[in-house]
């Protein structure tokens, strides 16, 4: 059984991927926190999301959220032994599937109030922590705790996705709910 409580946390300091520890408060465990956070609104929005094609994709991006946390939790010197890394595809494909969305839903050109269906409400809500990370990272990234500026551009592309996402669940779900309309016979 795996173990939960190590305590070794209790003194206010956390492990980073290696032999290195740092304070709970410090940017890297903020910042991938954060990005856990995120992930957990994911999870909230896949589990009341209806749709197979949608819960697919966020949990594609749950696991990459997995990836970019390993990497903001390891320091520079173990990258290379650690491997983990975000890359130019994982943003192609965000790229691809945030295309595809957009062939399916037409995104106004106006401020959305979220919350008009509860999956895509959970997916504003995780859109939202995401633009926290992302935030979080373009600083580690300027301050150069992190030098892999595909971890801010995957975030990015990630934020304008989910809320396409969110359309695209709306948009369906308001079709599903419409009547079918009644056709009057000609005399």
């Amino acid at each position: 059984m795996a173990k939960v409580t190590t305590g070794t946390g209790d003194a206010g300091y956390t492990g980073l991927l290696g032999e290195q520890r740092v304070p709970k408060y410090d940017p890297r465990p903020d910042t991938f926190g954060t990005v856990d956070e995120a992930t957990s609104a994911l999870g909230l929005a896949r589990a009341v999301a209806q749709d197979p094609h949608v819960k697919a994709i966020i949990f594609q991006v749950q696991q990459e959220l997995y990836l970019l946390m390993g990497e903001l939790a390891t320091p520079p010197e173990n990258y290379e032994t650690m491997g983990l890394r975000m890359t130019i595809e994982h943003v192609q494909r965000l790229e691809q599937v945030e295309e595809e969305l957009k062939r399916e839903v037409e995104i106004p050109n106006k401020f959305i109030i979220p919350g008009d269906t509860v999956d895509g409400a959970a997916l504003d809500l995780a859109r939202t922590i995401i633009r926290r990370a992302e935030r979080m990272a373009v600083k580690l990234l300027h301050d150069n705790v992190i030098q892999n500026g595909e971890v801010v551009r995957y975030l990015n592309r990630l934020s304008d996705m989910i809320f396409i996402l969110a359309r695209y669940i709306e948009v369906k779900s308001s079709l599903a709910q419409k009547p079918k309309e009644m056709n009057d016979p000609i005399a």
